[in-house]
């Protein structure tokens, strides 16, 4: 059966709901004093949804962190701000127009060179009020933490664990003077605010919630996957999923090199995989550039290998550090000749985990390369979710090893079988030879060039494991009414996005939303039944970020099905949910 979501959470507008933008400079720690503030409200037990605009540079151009907490489940930013913490005026002049009617701007007035005037202003000197506590000026991030605290009337204590976890490699004066600052801010809020009637915090949940983001969770999949191997040359958005598995190498035994290009990386994946661990690589699209001759080689040589994706906007080096879905098609289609694969798409940092631990089996299981696809909003945006479920993870080795390898009488690398899945034995491990070439090849793996043997080949690995991979992938998601008039198509992260813009539109609409979360091979139609539902409602809109409508047209391709409209998005910054609101509500009326 399809999967539903088992309760709709709807909108409330009269909960706590909030965002929180900390705008300034690369190099000024708004990142830092985000990560804070996103880690202390999500161990009170709040909801957090953060997601992050930055410039391709290391200090300067204008960046933001903006954090959304809520008593709620939240799965999207929202377009206005109810606290702009500004640290340079060019702040100010940018996001003022977003500030909620009852929001404020705190800045710091010697940074600003101005005292601004009226009540949603609340000049703060971060840095004088560091001083004030004993501090130096660099602590005027703790000193905003505070301040946020303050308006809440959340007490400066609850910031102490995560202060001290930032700065644990630090002395006991430098940690004592940041938390002197937290208390600083805290208390100049409360004295000084002229609107902290429009702050209140309502009770908690009771639940313990995981903050995490997509990277982190896709490198979290792996470790627990079963990965010893991890190559990469260093792209935005993948590095983070680097940079994580670097921090566990050690206690969890996984080489990670740091390869000079993305064709070394996927050869040295592909080689570490031949030698019998589990291996995995990522990229971005200009990287899978590089890799897709590497990416043939494995289809060919019947190699398992997993292959994270993480799309920016291109071509060529295009918006480095900015979001988009404009790789779909290029990684359903990239490299020579045809082969199956698999393209996971997952929109949540549990889906991407999940995804991770999948892909691994999948690869392992048919011999192929699995691609775990995302982009830029996925991997940094954080959210809060209860612990992980490991209780449907799968860990199966299918290599012959051992003895279950010398006993055998004989053995050819590309044995024809029924499923077409031949024995993969790990080389070395018994008096077997293990013959493979990238060339066409017979049974024993030698180089042949008769036509005969060129179509049992291709039929054993791209016919018999592409009929057995269709049941392998999962039909996609249904939020809402059953029969709904409106379907809100999308894959991959615009998850979030649209299941809240559902939510916000069921008072009026009898709206849903259909997310595919594994996309290639296309999910089987018989068992879910999800074309019939898309068939069956009046609009059927596919949200997008890409300006060609990508997912429409696979969806087209692949079941005949045409969508009665699209709603992309190509600038490089996601929807909101209040702007994807007004256009599927635009679209509505136009029709």
């Amino acid at each position: 059966m399809m999967k539903k979501a088992a309760k709709i959470i709807f909108y409330r507008g009269d909960n706590m709901d909030y965002s929180i933008k900390i705008a300034g400079e690369a190099g000024q720690g708004l990142q830092t004093t985000g990560a804070a503030l996103a880690k202390i409200f999500s161990r009170l037990r709040y909801h957090v949804f953060t997601h992050q605009d930055y410039m391709s540079r290391v200090r300067g151009g204008h960046n933001f962190y903006q954090i959304r907490i809520a008593t709620d489940p939240v799965t999207a930013p929202r377009q206005a701000v109810h606290i702009l913490i500004a640290l340079n005026r060019e702040s100010i002049d940018i996001h003022q127009d977003e500030l909620h009617e009852n929001g404020v701007i705190l800045y710091d007035p010697d940074e600003v060179n101005d005292k601004l005037q009226g009540d949603i202003f609340l000049p703060t000197p971060f840095a004088g009020i560091a001083e004030e506590e004993g501090g130096k000026k660099i602590m005027g991030n703790s000193v905003a933490i505070g301040a946020v605290l303050g308006l809440f009337d959340i007490k400066p204590d609850a910031a102490k664990d995560v202060i001290r976890e930032s700065l644990a490699r630090k002395n006991e004066d430098i940690i004592t003077n940041n938390l002197k600052a937290v208390g600083g801010g805290y208390r100049h809020a409360r004295e000084k605010c002229a609107r902290l009637e429009h702050f209140r915090t309502d009770a908690p949940g009771d639940e313990k919630l995981l903050l995490i983001n997509g990277t982190q969770a896709i490198a979290f999949g792996a470790v627990t996957a079963g990965c010893r191997f991890y190559s990469a040359y260093p792209m935005t958005p993948s590095t983070g999923i680097m940079v994580y598995l670097a921090g566990k190498s050690k206690k969890q035994k996984i080489i990670v090199e740091q390869a000079e290009d993305e064709i070394s990386a996927i050869n040295m994946a592909l080689g570490a995989s031949y030698a019998g661990v589990r291996s995995m690589t990522s990229t971005s699209g200009g990287g899978y550039a590089l890799m897709t001759e590497g990416v043939s080689l494995a289809a060919m040589t019947e190699t398992p290998i997993v292959i994270c994706e993480m799309q920016r906007p291109g071509p060529a080096t295009g918006l480095p550090t900015r979001t988009e879905q404009s790789d779909l098609l290029f990684v359903v289609h990239g490299g020579h000749g045809e082969f199956p694969r698999v393209v996971l798409t997952p929109g949540t940092p549990e889906q991407a985990f999940h995804a991770v631990n999948k892909a691994f089996d999948l690869a392992e299981k048919y011999q192929i390369p699995v691609f775990v696809q995302g982009d830029q909003y996925l991997a940094d945006c954080e959210w809060t979710s209860a612990p992980f479920d490991f209780s449907s993870l799968r860990y199966h080795d299918y290599r012959l090893r051992g003895e279950a390898l010398g006993e055998l009488e004989e053995y050819h690398r590309y044995t024809m079988t029924e499923s077409g899945i031949s024995p993969l034995a790990v080389p070395g491990e018994s008096p077997h030879l293990v013959v493979v070439d990238s060339d066409e090849h017979d049974e024993n793996g030698h180089i042949i060039e008769d036509g005969a043997t060129r179509n049992r080949m291709v039929d054993k690995r791209l016919h018999r494991k592409l009929k057995l991979l269709r049941n392998e992938i999962s039909p996609p998601e249904l939020y809402g009414p059953e029969n709904p008039e409106i379907i809100l198509i999308g894959y991959g992260s615009t998850y979030g996005v649209i299941k809240e813009v559902v939510d916000l539109l069921n008072d009026t609409h009898r709206i849903a939303m259909l997310h595919f979360a594994e996309v290639y091979p296309f999910p089987p139609q018989d068992a879910s039944g999800y074309l019939d539902i898309l068939q069956a409602a009046r609009h059927t809109l596919c949200v997008e970020q890409n300006a060609t409508g990508q997912f429409a047209m696979l969806l087209h391709s692949e079941t005949g099905f045409r969508c009665s409209g699209r709603v992309n998005r190509y600038d490089g910054r996601p929807f909101t949910s209040d702007s994807l609101r007004e256009e599927i509500s635009a679209h509505l009326q136009d029709t």
